[in-house]
């Protein structure tokens, strides 16, 4: 008796989804993604992360995975692809989805692993204390080019500094070695090359789509990215 529920259970879609935002942004910008989610009946946490370190990044997530009543599809943006790399080791976590995100392998780093593929967006500046962010006279066309005008103006006045320790982080362990995977490729994306975004999805054997949108897909395309998050969720525990 007991071990046919068990079965059952084991068989089921995941209902616990973990959004994490990347770099500059919060997580503000899943609302139209967590949307659809939570009306096809999926319970949805957003994480947000300090975007002061790593560490704390990845700190953050597991927090957040803590607090979870079961198994999770964790879902990350850009840099927060790297957290969901590190922290979705998680024993709770049964599928990583990665959204035009940096899917790193242990011992590599975004800028390291950028330099072989370069993107076309224009560089960071820096705060007096050497926090970087993208200029906001350039974050509409290279960040959120397929968003209204007005709101990628508005996200590029409300963007949170980021930590370069956080963007020069190692990944030591890639869940996704040993977790199977989602990855949604941004076709028309400045801050993270295509070629790298299918260079990484290609590497860890994901199920892979491709969209025409900016680096803001996670927002210009939620239909799409929900679809392929509730794909995982269906196909994780089977």
């Amino acid at each position: 008796m007991m071990t046919g529920v068990s079965h059952a259970a084991q068989a089921a879609p995941v209902k616990n989804i973990v959004l994490v935002h990347g770099a500059f942004v919060d997580g503000s910008g899943w609302k139209p993604v967590y949307d659809i989610l939570s009306r096809d009946g999926y319970k949805v946490t957003l994480v947000q992360e300090p975007l002061t370190s790593f560490a704390d990044d990845v700190t953050a997530t597991r927090r957040i995975l803590d607090s979870q009543d079961g198994p999770v599809i964790l879902v990350g943006h850009s840099y927060g692809g790297a957290i969901i790399t590190q922290a979705g080791n998680d024993p709770k976590v049964t599928g990583l989805v990665y959204i035009a995100a940096h899917a790193l392998d242990a011992g590599e780093n975004r800028a390291e692993v950028s330099k072989k593929y370069p993107n076309t967006a224009h560089p960071f500046i820096k705060t007096s204390d050497g926090y970087v962010m993208l200029d906001p006279q350039y974050f509409p066309g290279d960040f959120a080019a397929d968003l209204p005008r007005e709101l990628a103006q508005f996200q590029a006045q409300a963007q949170i500094p980021t930590s370069p320790t956080s963007l020069a982080a190692v990944v030591t362990e890639a869940a996704w070695r040993t977790k199977p995977s989602w990855y949604m490729v941004a076709k028309s994306d400045k801050i993270i090359n295509p070629d790298l975004q299918r260079m990484y999805a290609k590497r860890a054997k994901s199920h892979t789509v491709e969209v025409d949108g900016s680096h803001s897909i996670f927002q210009s395309r939620p239909d799409e990215v929900a679809t392929l998050i509730e794909q995982a969720a269906n196909i994780a525990q089977k």
